[in-house]
């Protein structure tokens, strides 16, 4: 592809690259907002162009709406200047989620992360009434979150191109893990999809994903950037290349235990974090998964 087809492409309203940001705590559960700030700087350093926060990954469930607020800020005076933050704002209570919406636009997030509503399975008309009223809440754009299996609702194709006539609503957050609907939504509306699978990233910017929202991103910011550089240029080579040295690490920190468990043992591993702290119901990594880690990530090139 020449340099200025690349120019032509349109530009994505969340960057390329996007970290779904962990949420560090102090050993003794409190809220780190100082450690924040140097995860986020070091996300945006090794080229991040946005950053989730209060997204699955930043364990969302079991922060407050105040933690919320305080990390949004902390975030945005670390790299607000420098990277878009995408604020996560989605319960299962639609009033509760266009509150929380409103608090995210006065902290000064540039975009909002809305999941769909889980645990409650609402239909497809009450999926598009939720994300509408969220989308009318406020002046920021929206990405719709499609996670069907933490949500226990997938937003079906159908669905996805009704929102797509919403001004605000603008890109989706793809873990659905269904190439064939996607494809479908991509050729009829003008929404941006970001991967939000990381076994599946080289796989939907192949299909016309515009990048991705990785957690393994945590420790491989450089890589995933080349493999999006890769792939927007045409270098599918070079981008499997890169894929499948990741494979390790995705395997790692995915599929192990749960993925916010994994990453900030892997980023106190890297020196990132001092303390690899969880609120329950999550539990730290064990001695034996920690040593799984270590060598899945020397494997794939990301520590020494």
């Amino acid at each position: 592809m020449s340099s200025a087809a690349i120019t032509a492409l349109p530009v994505p309203p969340f960057g390329r690259l996007t970290t779904a940001m962990i949420t560090p705590f102090r050993p003794d559960g409190s809220l780190d907002l100082d450690a924040a700030q140097k995860v986020a700087t070091f996300l945006v350093d090794r080229g991040n162009d946005a950053l989730i926060v209060n997204g699955t990954t930043g364990e969302a469930p079991t922060t407050s709406d105040q933690e919320k607020i305080q990390l949004i800020e902390a975030v945005l005076a670390a790299v607000g200047d420098r990277a878009k933050v995408v604020a996560g704002v989605g319960t299962n209570d639609t009033r509760h989620t266009i509150e929380c919406a409103k608090q995210a636009e006065a902290a000064g997030a540039h975009g909002l992360l809305v999941v769909t509503p889980y645990y409650n399975k609402p239909p497809q008309d009450g999926l598009r009434a939720h994300f509408t009223a969220v989308a009318d809440a406020t002046g920021l754009p929206n990405m719709v979150y499609d996670i069907p299996g933490r949500a226990g609702v997938e937003v079906r194709t159908e669905t996805l191109i009704a929102l797509a006539e919403h001004p605000r609503i603008v890109a989706v957050k793809d873990a659905k893990g269904d190439l064939a609907g996607t494809t479908k939504v991509l050729a009829n509306t003008d929404l941006f999809y970001y991967c939000g699978a990381d076994e599946l990233n080289l796989a939907s910017l192949a299909i016309g994903a515009v990048g991705i929202a990785s957690v393994v991103a945590h420790v491989a910011s450089p890589e995933y950037r080349q493999l999006i550089d890769a792939v927007v240029a045409g270098d599918l080579a070079t981008a499997r290349e890169i894929d499948r040295r990741l494979v390790p690490a995705v395997e790692a920190i995915m599929t192990r235990t749960q993925g916010a468990i994994m990453v900030k043992a892997a980023l106190t591993l890297a020196g990132v974090i001092e303390h690899a702290t969880l609120r329950s119901p999550l539990v730290e990594a064990t001695v034996e998964q920690v040593d799984w880690l270590t060598t899945d990530l020397k494997t794939a090139g990301l520590i020494a």
